[in-house]
């Protein structure tokens, strides 16, 4: 399993080599959201590791996010391998995958998505293992709280606006009322 920091607190365990196998490339056109933390942990990381990476963040839309490529891949994809060479320290939206969220302001809610097997064969395998299903909806909620607790209204409220299709509720919590806070009007 990797860490996601100096701390070595797991982040994401790889529950099933389905990724690597996917024929579904969910690292084109993601544009996952980086807070000041994360885009200084991947810089650290980086250097930690050597790899040389020119120019790896672009800003669009209002937020921050890893640049792409010219043909619209996370300029971390090893595109020969199918892994994020930035593993222990990507984006929280790319450990959660396939689960997403939702804010509803009304009720003070975090909704919690996940993503339908025909655009991502792991969400199908966790679907019919309620045990991983469980253990990677307790990971997705933790990367993506802090991520929604750190990010500025103004990108909180963009991320929100993007519509992610082919998905289908399974969980809500409460959520913190700071949070809730920073996006009404």
């Amino acid at each position: 399993m990797m860490s996601s920091n100096v701390n070595n607190k797991p982040r994401q365990a790889n529950f099933f080599n389905v990724c690597g196998n996917c024929p579904i490339s969910c690292c084109k056109g993601a544009r996952p959201p980086l807070t000041a933390k994360r885009k200084n942990i991947i810089q650290n990381f980086l250097k930690t590791n050597g790899f040389q990476v020119s120019n790896p963040f672009e800003s669009a839309r209002d937020y921050v996010f890893p640049r792409e490529t010219e043909e619209g891949y996370c300029v971390f994809l090893d595109k020969a391998t199918k892994t994020c060479q930035i593993h222990p320290a990507k984006p929280e939206t790319c450990v959660a995958g396939p689960i997403t969220f939702d804010v509803n302001v009304e009720t003070g809610k975090i909704e919690w998505f996940l993503k339908m097997e025909k655009i991502c064969p792991l969400a199908g395998v966790l679907w019919r293992d309620e045990r991983a299903l469980e253990k990677h909806l307790k990971s997705a909620k933790r990367e993506i709280l802090k991520l929604v607790k750190d990010l500025d209204a103004v990108a909180l409220r963009t991320i929100l606006a993007i519509e992610e299709p082919y998905t289908f509720k399974v969980y809500e919590d409460s959520l913190d009322s700071r949070v809730i806070a920073k996006l009404k009007p």
